[in-house]
């Protein structure tokens, strides 16, 4: 009944007019992640919550701007959930363009941005080679989960991945066991520990398999 289920959902590329709702989704779904509540710390909720808004825009703008993979996952016409992957085709890290740090320092902050270049950076580092990607987010709707629809969007990462010549892999920095547990079972492996702030998880890896 479950994968009867399933089959109503399929997985294809955001449109323009998806990314207001991806946007909503991913502020949801990130409010309360230790990285973001370290990296846009505000002793003011409603300060925290504006930096993570504007952060989660202008990082979803750019990527669509530079024609990064962005993969939602619909249920009918409804945007349910959404993986964003970048690759290093585009600058990341310290590399950042100008106008994407100045408009980060803008709605957040120069700390604030320094911390998520800071981050990209440390991944980049672990990473076998400049060929790979970074799963930049995941997330879905807080309704549609433990459905096994994390799977389903992992698995469209790792498909996108097997169909690019030029993309050997894609690295995800986790910080929880029940997401560690969710990658591994799609074949990512760990690339070692990472710390970024006071934050602890590893950096997991895929090989896309025109690479193994």
């Amino acid at each position: 009944m479950e994968n009867q289920t399933l089959e109503n959902y399929r997985a294809v590329y955001l449109t323009a007019e998806d990314l207001r709702i991806a946007a909503s989704i991913l502020y949801n779904a990130y409010h309360d992640d230790p990285f973001f509540i370290e990296s846009l710390f505000s002793s003011d909720k409603a300060a925290y919550e504006q930096k993570l808004r504007a952060a989660i825009r202008e990082e979803l703008n750019t990527l669509w701007q530079q024609k990064q993979a962005l993969i939602g996952l619909f249920n009918g016409e409804r945007l349910v959930g959404l993986a964003c992957v970048v690759t290093q085709k585009i600058p990341l890290g310290e590399g950042r363009y100008w106008h994407w740090r100045l408009k980060m320092l803008l709605g957040t902050g120069r700390q604030s941005t320094q911390a998520l270049i800071k981050k990209e950076s440390s991944i980049i580092e672990l990473l076998p080679n400049d060929h790979c990607g970074i799963l930049q987010f995941i997330a879905l709707v807080s309704n549609e989960r433990h459905k096994g629809l994390g799977h389903r969007l992992v698995q469209a990462v790792v498909s996108w991945c097997d169909e690019q010549p030029d993309v050997e892999g894609i690295g995800v920095f986790v910080t929880q066991e029940s997401h560690t547990q969710l990658f591994t079972q799609h074949d990512f492996v760990s690339l070692g520990e990472l710390n970024i702030g006071s934050i602890d998880g590893q950096l997991l890896f895929y090989a896309g398999q025109q690479h193994a």
